[in-house]
């Protein structure tokens, strides 16, 4: 019979056996080859139709080729020449809308403010900002609404800007004499380093009353420090998030182990800051303000 010959065959013909291994690995293939281009279609088909128009992108990085981060806006409104005032571009494996009409950015962050107010859950903005519970990274909820309505009145005010003033023109005069000196001495200046400095020194004298500029090396280039390593790891846990790298396991772990560490020396370094502010602070009203902010 059939069933006879074919396992004598398999039994005793190795090259038998071979062939229909071949056989088999080659439909296998096929069916791999067929089938897997008609799942990404209509995945694609699917998650894309209400989307509108845009450049067509590569696999795995979209459009991502395609943008000069140098002259990202130029970019952007040559692409709403060709695609319309409203266009989506492919990051990766997330999908972006850009809108470059004044009339429909009025649309929705006006009229329609609430739907578009939420921020993506990512996983490292949630550790660097205490699980979202600051302005920047919080979705859009009553906890939000009091923390904005604070910064608002007593942070953001045109009494607070104004009383600020003094300290915005010493260290932009600061500025300005530490580039002259460089001029004068034909030294390179460094403009991104220069222009940290001074970010970092407003925020310092503002939120804590001081630069740390006159407590050693260590202590002056700690806040800077913070600053790049903060930039750093956003960046690098978004393309992780970008590209789903489940993959990468391993560099996906390490990274997340690293944000973590930064997270608790940057919770460490501002509990210090804030108990010597509380200490010296005689003003009962800032008090009050920095009770809130704890209470929310």
């Amino acid at each position: 019979t059939g069933t006879k010959l074919l396992i004598h065959l398999l039994s005793h013909s190795p090259s038998f056996v071979i062939l229909v291994l071949t056989m088999l690995s080659l439909v296998l293939l096929l069916a791999i080859c067929l089938i897997l281009p008609l799942l990404i279609f209509f995945r694609k088909h699917k998650t894309t139709k209400h989307f509108p128009p845009g450049p067509k992108g590569l696999p795995i990085i979209g459009n991502l080729h395609q943008l000069d981060l140098l002259n990202i806006s130029v970019q952007l409104a040559d692409f709403s020449k060709i695609y319309g005032p409203i266009f989506s571009l492919k990051l990766g494996s997330r999908q972006a809308i850009v809108v470059s009409s004044s009339e429909i950015a009025k649309e929705i962050f006006k009229k329609n403010d609430h739907t578009f107010s939420d921020r993506p859950q990512l996983y490292s903005q949630q550790k660097l900002s205490y699980n979202g519970s600051e302005v920047l990274f919080s979705q859009y909820n009553e906890s939000w609404r009091d923390i904005r309505k604070i910064c608002v009145i007593h942070i953001f005010s045109s009494i607070r800007v104004a009383y600020y003033s003094s300290i915005r023109n010493f260290e932009v005069r600061k500025l300005i004499k530490k580039i002259s000196e460089n001029a004068n001495s034909s030294s390179v200046t460094n403009m991104s380093e220069v222009l940290i400095s001074l970010a970092s020194s407003l925020i310092c004298n503002i939120a804590f009353g001081k630069t740390f500029e006159n407590e050693g090396p260590e202590s002056s280039s700690r806040f800077p420090e913070m600053l790049h390593e903060f930039q750093a790891l956003l960046a690098e846990t978004l393309l992780l998030i970008i590209f789903h790298l489940r993959v990468g396991l391993i560099k996906r772990e390490d990274c997340m182990v690293v944000l973590i560490k930064f997270t608790r020396s940057l919770i460490s370094f501002i509990k210090r800051l804030l108990m010597n502010i509380w200490i010296q602070i005689e003003n009962m009203e800032m008090k009050r303000l920095l009770l809130m902010f704890y209470c929310d």
